[in-house]
């Protein structure tokens, strides 16, 4: 049976193909004869008790620069007209995340929402990973600026991320020596 597939997630015009992984699920989806719809969270409509949003009909390919083909955008009720979402913007994780989360919860029984909202928002990634310490090297999530100096002196060079990053952004090592640590600790505390 052909499922109707909605994705929520970023735009399609600025994926990479080769290690997307939700643009590989709509590969998979649409290899088992699915039919794929793609839309932006921000137009995500609660109204008079039915979520909606503003989608495109869309075909993908493998081929970097020509990997979707997109019909007209209209307005879908994501229960009466799609069988599954597919949850997968990147983060930031802010109150717009957790309300567009909180909207699709509430097609809990009638339309499959996956990654499940509820737990999206329990379980945001750089934290959910804390639960599995023992597997980790050294860790510290503070924004304690003598917790990070005490940390850095003890392990040497370190690795310094943001919580709410995504994609690889904002990542950086600290040298043994803590060369540029103030200025990545004052860059981070904005």
């Amino acid at each position: 049976m052909a499922l109707r597939v909605a994705v929520q997630m970023d735009p399609l015009e600025t994926i990479g193909v080769a290690g997307d992984s939700s643009f590989a699920l709509m590969l998979g989806a649409q290899a088992r004869g699915h039919q794929l719809w793609h839309y932006p969270v921000e137009s995500l409509t609660w109204h008079d008790g039915r979520i909606t949003a503003l989608a495109r009909p869309v075909t993908v390919r493998r081929a970097a620069g020509d990997h979707f083909t997109a019909g007209e955008a209209r307005r879908i009720d994501l229960a009466a007209d799609i069988d599954v979402v597919l949850m997968r913007q990147d983060p930031p994780f802010h109150l717009g995340y957790i309300s567009a989360a909180l909207l699709l919860d509430r097609l809990k029984g009638v339309t499959l929402v996956a990654n499940d909202p509820r737990e999206v928002i329990n379980a945001p990634e750089k934290m959910f990973v804390l639960d599995y310490a023992r597997f980790m090297p050294p860790t510290l999530v503070t924004r304690d600026i003598a917790e990070i100096r005490a940390f850095q002196r003890r392990h040497g060079a370190v690795v310094v991320k943001p919580l709410h990053g995504n994609g690889g952004k904002a990542i950086f090592r600290i040298d043994a020596d803590g060369g540029n640590l103030s200025a990545l600790i004052e860059v981070f505390n904005q």
